[in-house]
């Protein structure tokens, strides 16, 4: 697992933790030199996404190996944390188990699914084998990469690099990953003293998810973006602006 730090050195912390199958440089590349010259980025890559022969574990454990670094550097308090997708789990984690303490918790569009053990096995059967099969063969990527393009208005060259993520890392980690957020379960209406919670809404994902969000944190900050899950991270640049500045919004909120 990596730590990278780098950017302003007084600016606020903000920790940036990546999404399913996919680590900090190409989940955050779009963003992160606008990002690194306003914040001390603390950048992170899991356990088998990190270039190491490390296997993904679990979800718990990778959150006590992020505590762990936040206490030792950081004296346990970061000002920001964005979670990209599967990473606001992380988030949420990280503000409900209390070991450390986040000023403002950033969720990037996430589904926030869970289930039991039954439902997530059946479900990881069927995900993971198509995560994982994006790139076997020519023509598999090539279908692949018009589907990023078409659906989320990728570039070519973005579509390239996240197309990458799939054959780079481990179907092992993959499975894991995807396994084990499934399992791990957020409390509803979780509140703590200090910390705002805040959501980047991709209102193309539908309204289940808000109210998800309704349910799992007590009075959210919800920002409302016409966009599909997690636009603005895939090279279009008017989705991205607008949530940057919301970002730098959230960050100087009073909490």
């Amino acid at each position: 697992m990596t730590f990278d730090e780098f950017g302003k050195s007084d600016g606020k912390t903000l920790m940036l933790l990546p999404g399913t199958c996919c680590d900090y440089q190409t989940n955050f590349k779009a963003v992160l030199d606008r990002l690194k010259e306003k914040y001390h980025l603390i950048c992170v890559n899991y356990d088998g996404f990190d270039g190491g022969e490390e296997i993904f574990p679990d979800m718990i454990t990778v959150t006590e190996k992020i505590e762990k670094y936040i206490i030792e550097k950081h004296n346990g308090r970061v000002d920001g944390a964005i979670g990209s997708s599967l990473g606001s789990s992380f988030v949420g984690q990280l503000i409900q188990r209390k070991n450390i303490h986040i000023d403002h918790g950033i969720f990037g569009s996430p589904d926030l699914d869970q289930s039991g053990p039954v439902a997530a096995w059946l479900q990881s059967k069927l995900v993971v084998p198509l995560l994982t099969s994006f790139t076997k063969g020519e023509k598999k990527q090539q279908k692949t990469k018009k589907l990023f393009m078409s659906k989320f208005l990728m570039r070519e060259e973005v579509a390239d690099e996240f197309l990458k993520c799939f054959s780079k890392f481990k179907p092992e980690s993959i499975k894991n990953e995807y396994y084990t957020d499934l399992l791990t379960h957020l409390d509803e209406d979780i509140y703590v003293e200090h910390t705002k919670a805040h959501f980047i809404y991709a209102n193309k994902m539908g309204e289940k998810y808000l109210k998800r969000y309704k349910k799992y944190f007590r009075d959210p900050d919800i920002r409302e973006f016409d966009m599909q899950h997690e636009q603005w991270l895939l090279g279009e640049e008017k989705y991205a602006e607008s949530v940057l500045k919301a970002i730098d919004e959230f960050m100087v909120m009073p909490v």
